[in-house]
């Protein structure tokens, strides 16, 4: 490996607001509001402000199997949040989730809104909400479940900050980097795969939030679908990994999660916003003309 050009840091950082790659102009040392906008409210108990992205697409799914389930409460209207236009700066938004990151909830349901930001606890919540759905009640499976929910809140962002940022979006390759954080992705697939060489499931038997929380991360990894990267990391490889990837992402409410606050890709998988189970037949991009 050649060494890069050399670099001490200053005694004192400073913003550049010339760095960031490709997201430098949402990036920003600081927290709050950038804008005031008063965030839009429908008509059902839950209002989720999200985007396709990972983290958001696995309230999505939860959602979705709920009302699979025959949960009538789990309704919701689902807002599109850009956050390449910075909509998560809002004063609305901010209000909800001081940390500026989709997803997030306010459950309207109850006497005063209550409000859920970072993914894992909205899939805790809503889950808990509707009687453990999808989350086990006796106690060695619950903390199965738990323990792999919490095990993608603290891996994932090296796949995607880390693997994803240097591999794909950074504004230059930085070989020592690329390196690092390949190797840590390699080995979670591993820790992945071995895992579903004995279950069927992340967490046992049971399809649980577990699952939703992690297909949307490494099942699309696995099928070549994030960074351009399968081929480099050979995803292929991982066949447990793929046999469980194909497994979820053949349940009709994971395919219906995956289309919600999707603004890229086939217009027939974009539905921008959610508010009605019909819309999924007649307000996908497809069928608006975009």
């Amino acid at each position: 490996m050649t060494d890069p050009t050399p670099y001490t840091p200053p005694p004192i950082w400073t913003w550049n607001k010339a760095n960031g790659g490709q997201f430098a102009s949402i990036n920003r040392p600081i927290a709050g509001p950038t804008h005031e906008k008063v965030l839009p409210v429908g008509r059902h108990p839950l209002q989720l402000y999200s985007l396709a992205t990972p983290n958001g697409v696995k309230v999505t799914i939860l959602l979705e199997e709920l009302l699979a389930l025959g949960h009538t409460g789990a309704e919701y209207d689902a807002w599109l949040i850009k956050i390449g236009d910075g909509d998560q700066f809002g004063s609305g938004f901010v209000e909800i989730n001081p940390n500026s990151k989709i997803p997030a909830l306010m459950d309207r349901s109850g006497p005063a809104p209550i409000r859920v930001f970072e993914s894992g606890a909205i899939l805790m919540y809503l889950a808990e909400k509707f009687g453990s759905a999808f989350l086990p009640t006796e106690p060695a499976k619950r903390a199965e479940c738990l323990s792999w929910l919490f095990w993608q809140m603290g891996s994932a962002p090296f796949l995607g900050g880390g693997f994803g940022h240097f591999y794909a979006y950074a504004p230059f390759k930085i070989e020592y980097a690329i390196d690092r954080y390949a190797m840590e992705v390699k080995r979670q697939l591993d820790v992945l795969d071995r895992q579903l060489a004995e279950h069927a499931y992340i967490a046992g038997e049971d399809y649980t939030i577990a699952d939703m929380a992690i297909w949307p991360w490494y099942g699309a990894l696995a099928k070549g679908l994030v960074y351009g990267a399968g081929e480099f990391l050979q995803v292929q490889d991982y066949k447990n990994i793929q046999r469980w990837t194909d497994q979820v992402a053949a349940r009709p409410a994971v395919q219906r999660g995956r289309k919600v606050n999707r603004v890229q890709g086939d217009p027939a998988s974009q539905l921008h916003e959610r508010h009605e189970a019909s819309d999924f037949e007649t307000k996908t991009q497809d069928k608006l003309g975009g």
